[in-house]
Formats: C-alpha cells, sequence, structure tokens
C-alpha cells in the first residue's frame, strides 16, 4: 500500500471515530414491541419511540422498515410522525397509515422518508395508536408495488411516554 493510500485510510477513520464520538445514540428502554432512544451531540437533543414492522408484505422482499415518534426540543418539535419503509417511495402514491377504521396520509416524502405535516392530525394518529393494538402503513416504491408493514402498538405508549420525558 502506497503511503498516500494509507494517509488517506488513516484519515478516513480518525474523521468517523470523531463524528461517532460526537454523537450519542442511547437506548432509553425496550417496551414489548417498541423501544426509546436518546440522540445526544454538543448542539441537538432528539429523543424517538421506534418499532420494526411484525410483518411485511411481499413477505419474499424484506426490508428495513421502521416507525418513528420524535421530539427533538432544540427546534421546537414534538410527535414527529415519520415512516421508512426500507425504500425510496414515489412521488405518485401516498403513503397511508390504518389503524382500525382510521386512516392518516403522509403528506411529505423525500427519498427513504415520510412524514405528516399537520401537527394535529401527528397528535390525533398518536392517540390512534395509544388504543388501538396494529397499525398498517402501505407504501409504494419507485416501480409502483405497493408493500404493507404492519406494526404492533404493544408498548407503544410507555415507549412514547419515555421519549417525551426524556426531552422535555
Amino acid at each position: 500500500m502506497s503511503l498516500i493510500k494509507y494517509f488517506i485510510i488513516l484519515i478516513f477513520f480518525s474523521m468517523f471515530h470523531s463524528l461517532a464520538a460526537a454523537e450519542e445514540v442511547k437506548k432509553i428502554g425496550k417496551f414489548k414491541d417498541w423501544e426509546t432512544m436518546v440522540l445526544k451531540n454538543d448542539s441537538q437533543l432528539v429523543c424517538f419511540a421506534q418499532s420494526k414492522p411484525v410483518l411485511q408484505s411481499p413477505k419474499n422482499n424484506p426490508r428495513e422498515a421502521r416507525l418513528f415518534v420524535a421530539f427533538r426540543p432544540n427546534e421546537k418539535i414534538i410527535d414527529e410522525i415519520s415512516i421508512t419503509s426500507g425504500y425510496q417511495y414515489n412521488n405518485k402514491n401516498s403513503v397511508i397509515a390504518k389503524s382500525g377504521k382510521n386512516k392518516y396520509k403522509f403528506d411529505i416524502s423525500q427519498d427513504n422518508f415520510a412524514w405528516i405535516a399537520d401537527n394535529k392530525k401527528e397528535k390525533k394518529m398518536i392517540k390512534t395508536m395509544k388504543k388501538g393494538s396494529r397499525i398498517m402503513i402501505t407504501g409504494y416504491n419507485q416501480q409502483g408495488s405497493q408493500t404493507i408493514d404492519h406494526y404492533s402498538l404493544l408498548g407503544f405508549t410507555k415507549a412514547y411516554t419515555a421519549a417525551k420525558k426524556n426531552c422535555s
């Protein structure tokens, strides 16, 4: 290996180590199918509850999907609901959450994530999640194929409360 390549690799690893040390992700607790995490760095505090799907469709294509409720006090953001289905969403179809008779449309999608723009709708969805046992997220990839992720809501209320408490 040339000295220049060695030097570049050394710089890369030292930068990566500095970034990793600057951000500390701490797991606060596991609450059945949900967990609470806190991310701290020099200028920001983010607390969130997250869960993975208990069932994914189509079954033959496992994806890294997650449902989040986040708090970012430095930005005065509370109850921010976001979703990633593990692929880039298309702009032709909406990302929809359904629990019982309740249906919520994610207004903003960018790359692999989608958000609800209206905080009142987010608060309503959180109430639904606290009462429900399951929520299903329907999304569409760039080719227009539909996916449905089923999330258990067991433990949601405790994980949500812990995230909110750690960022208040």
